[in-house]
């Protein structure tokens, strides 16, 4: 009998692993990324930071203008100062 119940436990598990592995799969998949400029904290950029600086996490203001980040498409311009395109604010000088 005990080997029944690890032969169903271990099942159990692998078929859970599965699972959490094909829904992973499934969300990464349906996530369409576009650069949103204005919105990182200082330092959480993803990269193109301006002038000054080189890229990931180089960013020195909150919402500088020139740092990007990754967000799922179509939400950029739903957040406070979003923009698909570089601008002027909160440029540091």
């Amino acid at each position: 009998m005990k080997n029944a119940a690890k032969v169903m436990a271990t099942a159990g598990a692998v078929s859970a692993a599965l699972m959490m592995a094909a829904s992973q799969q499934a969300v990464a998949q349906d996530f369409v990324p576009e650069k949103c400029y204005g919105v990182s904290e200082a330092g959480k950029n993803d990269c193109a930071a301006g002038p000054g600086t080189t890229c990931a996490g180089t960013s020195t203001v909150d919402g500088q203008g020139n740092a990007w980040i990754y967000v799922p498409q179509g939400t950029c311009e739903k957040l406070v100062n979003g923009s698909l395109s570089e601008t002027d604010q909160n440029i540091p000088s």
